[in-house]
């Protein structure tokens, strides 16, 4: 008997660090990655299928951070690998800010689940994801959905429901290019004044303030920081230029989305098309590459579900 049967789960998107939340804020977005598994002959194998934004990877499948986490899952149930077929179809944009890599850590963890017919384990999803990205605040949001921080605690990470406004609306642009989280990272120095960490404290504050009760005076003050967003700017070409047209189209805050190369913008609902026009105009101008993106965003106050086989 095949120990395994069809699944279906989505994941949405994630922006991560919004200013000075750096690898601690983290909200789910409307992008999303779909993964269907379809059990084939067990002398056929297990074949990964890509398409939508992951179509054009050419890394191995075995070096596959989903296919790593369906295996994972399987693995940890005692189950061998199954034959079939991982099919996954992506919104999201490669190492542009959006969370591709935890998506795809979650989704390969759940649609395992799926199929292997137990119960919904985000927590599970959660805890693995986090445990091989590093830090959880894409991990989190794209698990459980909604505005969320990650708390480092000795029982292991605490996921904590951050209150968000439906009044706050967010748009996104990308320029073609995008930075591996290794080069984002080695831009980091390494150490900073306790007098910079102090000033982000009180940064944040504002920003979780602003963003649960939509006060844009808030948000453009809670936004700013001093952590990463300065030295991780240089390496988006077009950065500072399309912040700027971000704020002129209406924005009450823009900042780096995750690592980057993409920029997020906090705004009202009805101006975010206009605003992620505005920075993307930026972004592409000398360039047609499809990969220059701009759109605007919801929250997804849902996370990582089961869809129908």
């Amino acid at each position: 008997m095949n120990p395994v049967r069809s699944a279906h789960v989505r994941v949405p998107c994630s922006t991560s660090n919004l200013g000075p939340g750096f690898d601690t804020v983290g909200l789910a977005l409307t992008r999303y990655l779909s993964v269907r598994f379809t059990p084939g002959h067990p002398d056929d194998g297990l074949e990964l299928v890509r398409g939508g934004t992951l179509a054009s990877l050419a890394g191995p499948p075995d070096e596959d951070l989903l296919l790593q986490a369906f295996l994972a899952r399987i693995g940890a149930a005692g189950v061998e690998e199954p034959a079939g077929t991982l099919t996954v179809t992506s919104e999201i944009p490669v190492a542009r800010g959006l969370g591709s890599s935890a998506a795809a850590l979650v989704a390969g963890w759940s649609v395992a689940g799926a199929a292997l017919g137990l119960d919904s384990d985000p927590r599970g999803a959660f805890l693995h994801a986090c445990g091989i990205d590093g830090h959880g605040d894409n991990a989190a949001p794209c698990t459980f959905g909604g505005l969320r921080a990650v708390v480092r605690t000795t029982e292991g990470p605490r996921v904590v429901a951050l209150e968000l406004s439906e009044d706050v609306g967010f748009a996104y642009a990308a320029p073609a290019a995008g930075i591996s989280t290794q080069a984002a990272r080695e831009a980091l120095p390494r150490t900073v004044e306790h007098a910079t960490a102090v000033h982000g404290l009180g940064r944040l504050a504002a920003l979780i303030q602003g963003l649960a009760t939509a006060d844009a005076d808030l948000i453009r003050v809670g936004v700013r920081d001093e952590l990463h967003v300065p030295h991780r700017l240089p390496l988006i070409p077009g950065a500072y230029n399309a912040i700027g047209a971000g704020y002129d189209a209406g924005a009450w805050g823009v900042t780096i989305s995750g690592a980057g190369s993409g920029l997020i913008a906090m705004c009202a609902p009805a101006d975010a098309p206009a605003v992620a026009a505005a920075m993307h105009d930026v972004f592409r101008v000398g360039s047609d590459d499809p990969e220059c993106v701009g759109f605007a965003l919801e929250p997804d106050r849902v996370g990582v579900v089961q869809l129908p086989k």
